[in-house]
């Protein structure tokens, strides 16, 4: 069977990563993105060049409208959808509880969240075997915030992807049964640029002494993991939470 996965947030950083290692691994692709339209084109063309079909569709993921139409596009163009990639995430500007907006608070939650549980519940209609689907497999991008709680900087962030995290269990078990295996990625402090998004592009060399391995982790390193993780070979991994972090 071919490999059509939907990459969210796949113009730039991990998600950029994630399509190219995918589309090595001979994934058609389809990204999802925001606002990067010129980032998500360079991207396409790049997996393009693996030799595989790329799909490139706007979605704001906390809209459902959104979610359908990337979903719709991605199967009309490349073929039956048999994975996710719940990677669209956002952080606001790095900060103390107490002085972040309740409106960045709200979007992040709304992005980050219910965007992915939008996401994924597409992806469950769509591969599902109870819903006539043929099976596949959903990684979510969660971070080593996640327990770590991001204090000073970005608590909101932190426990939004502690909730990816339970929607990942709680998915996992739910889905065994219809042929849908739910995994979850917590990547630790990787050289995006969502860092200038916060406001300290030079944050992850600042905070690389943090890191048990000393340095940041490049977008490749996280993308392997996903890649493992939506291949054959983890045909019995599901539920899985995992830390690629540089020991965070």
């Amino acid at each position: 069977m071919s490999q059509v996965t939907v990459v969210t947030g796949g113009g730039r950083g991990i998600g950029a990563a994630v399509a190219v290692r995918l589309a090595r691994a001979g994934h058609a692709v389809g990204i999802g993105y925001e606002r990067a339209r010129d980032a998500a084109e360079e991207t396409a063309a790049r997996v393009r060049a693996e030799g595989v079909a790329c799909a490139v569709v706007r979605a704001d993921t906390s809209v459902e409208e959104d979610v359908d139409r990337l979903f719709t596009t991605v199967r009309e163009e490349l073929g039956p959808v048999t994975g996710l990639v719940n990677n669209a995430g956002i952080t606001g500007t790095l900060g103390r509880f107490t002085e972040t907006p309740v409106e960045r608070m709200r979007r992040v939650v709304d992005v980050n969240v219910l965007g992915a549980l939008i996401c994924a519940r597409r992806a469950a209609l769509e591969m599902s075997t109870r819903h006539g689907g043929a099976g596949g497999a959903i990684v979510n991008i969660s971070s080593a915030a996640a327990t770590l709680g991001g204090p000073g900087e970005y608590v909101h962030y932190g426990a939004s992807k502690a909730a990816v995290d339970a929607i990942t269990v709680g998915l996992s078990k739910e889905l065994a049964t219809e042929g849908i295996r739910v995994n979850s990625v917590q990547p630790g402090m990787v050289l995006t640029d969502i860092h200038a998004a916060m406001g300290d592009a030079e944050r992850p060399w600042r905070a690389a002494g943090r890191v048990p391995m000393g340095r940041p982790g490049e977008p490749e390193e996280i993308a392997g993991a996903v890649a493992w993780l939506l291949s054959p070979e983890a045909s019995y991994t599901t539920g899985a939470v995992l830390r690629v972090a540089g020991g965070l």
